[in-house]
């Protein structure tokens, strides 16, 4: 057995993002199949316990196109200088330490090269993130990733629109002991956020954003000193 979080937008509370821990059971190994049958199970155990039936997997392993669409590998954005990457190549590339950085050139990389460069595991401590020329700091600790994956979904609006239909959103790569940045989250986030007529306020400057970021409380409890972004 694992448990794995479901994110549900949420329209009404001081909370843009509800975060359910689901227990399910979980089927060891690598392959795509593996990981599908992890993600079924998941979700019907969301079904059983949340009353959710219509829940969109965001990852590389999900049955559904959009799903695939909308992880951060495969979600186009181009930034204000016209460099077109996606929203893994920008974050990655965006990281400030207190050794170096950002690394910019990862915005021409792959999604997987960029995660993997040596420099981001050789440059002392994340301690923000640098794009477009805005300074972004680690608290709150996912507004960065949520901005970039935001201004991603901005510029890729029949997918935005698409993930609008779903209730609730998860992603069987993410294990919220090790990691904090979720695309999941994120895209409920989203919904939330234009649900609340929120979205074109929030999307008019990274100040805004941030201000509204910081407005509503968040179910993560994880502090960034036991996680990765």
């Amino acid at each position: 057995m694992a448990k794995r979080p479901i994110f549900i937008s949420s329209d009404d509370s001081d909370s843009l993002v509800e975060v359910k821990e689901i227990e399910f059971e979980w089927h060891a190994g690598l392959s795509v199949s593996q990981k599908q049958k992890s993600i079924d199970s998941l979700h019907g155990a969301a079904q059983k316990d949340l009353n959710l039936n219509n829940i969109l997997e965001i990852s590389s392993k999900s049955k559904v196109s959009l799903g695939i669409s909308l992880s951060a590998f495969n979600l186009k954005l181009r930034d204000i200088n016209n460099v077109e990457g996606t929203v893994e190549t920008f974050f990655q590339g965006s990281k400030i330490f207190n050794l170096g950085g950002p690394y910019n050139d990862l915005y021409y990389k792959t999604p997987i090269e960029a995660k993997r460069d040596q420099r981001l595991s050789e440059s002392g401590d994340l301690i923000g993130f640098n794009y477009e020329n805005k300074d972004w700091p680690l608290s709150p600790a996912t507004v960065f990733y949520d901005w970039l994956y935001c201004s991603a979904l901005q510029q890729n609006k029949p997918e935005a629109e698409a993930l609008l239909h779903f209730d609730a959103f998860s992603d069987i790569e993410f294990n919220p002991s090790k990691s904090i940045n979720c695309q999941a989250s994120s895209a409920a986030l989203y919904k939330s956020m234009v649900n609340r007529n929120l979205i074109d306020e929030a999307m008019g400057s990274g100040e805004k954003f941030m201000s509204i970021h910081k407005q509503f409380k968040t179910s993560n409890t994880m502090t960034q000193d036991t996680l990765n972004f």
